[in-house]
């Protein structure tokens, strides 16, 4: 069987789905830190404090706009295959409530040494995750989908646009919290780091790998 031109292997169906895991494995953490939620979880948190609807309508919404904004930049380009984003964030909330039991046992960081640490765990998760799922082809989940449209539009590296783009939701996210509640939400340090270090992240694990394997992993495939 082939998905997007490539044989759907039991690897690359294993990559994805662990990609995904290491990425809400990732958000768990960064919520156990108690510095802030993840880049990417951050509008839609804004939203679900500004408009008090559940948070999984809201991440919905944020994700149904993102792959708007992939089909207007794309047009063409975009695939039929992208609109299965909505059904990947089904997965990708099941996932997200498997992370949070699996670290349940993990008490809330008590001190910012642990918090910093928690954080950075986070990132390597998330980054890790990115590079596992991201170059199996198979559907992105939508934030990866907008970065990787991005990338292919602008023309620029994707690890570089993964750090503009979730400067850019959290910067967002800033706005429309201190606009509607007077305060930042859920926007904390751990935020801005992620922000800033998710996409370098990403790059140096995709560096890493090529020294280690030679392999030139393709982080723009759609």
């Amino acid at each position: 069987m082939e998905f997007s031109g490539e044989k759907l292997t039991f690897k690359r169906i294993f990559n994805y789905i662990f990609g995904l895991f290491l990425i809400t494995l990732g958000v768990a953490f960064s919520i156990k830190s108690g510095l802030g939620s993840t880049p990417v979880a951050s509008i839609p948190y804004a939203l679900n404090l500004i408009l008090n609807i559940d948070l999984g309508i809201t991440t919905f919404m944020f994700q149904i706009f993102l792959v708007m904004l992939q089909l207007a930049l794309l047009r063409r380009n975009f695939k039929p295959k992208h609109f299965f984003q909505v059904i990947v964030s089904v997965i990708f909330g099941f996932l997200t409530s498997f992370s949070m039991a699996l670290t349940s046992f993990i008490p809330m960081a008590d001190n910012l040494g642990i918090a910093l640490v928690m954080s950075a765990i986070s990132i390597v998760l998330i980054a890790l995750g990115i590079f596992f799922y991201v170059p199996t082809n198979i559907v992105p989940v939508s934030v990866e989908g907008a970065t990787q449209t991005m990338a292919i539009v602008s023309k620029k590296p994707f690890p570089k646009i993964k750090v503009c783009f979730d400067v850019a939701v959290v910067s967002s996210s800033l706005i429309l919290s201190y606009i509607f509640l007077g305060n930042f939400g859920s926007v904390g340090i751990g935020t801005i780091l992620g922000a800033l270090f998710i996409g370098s992240t990403v790059k140096l694990i995709h560096k890493i790998n090529f020294k280690l394997t030679g392999n030139d992993v393709d982080l723009k495939k759609m």
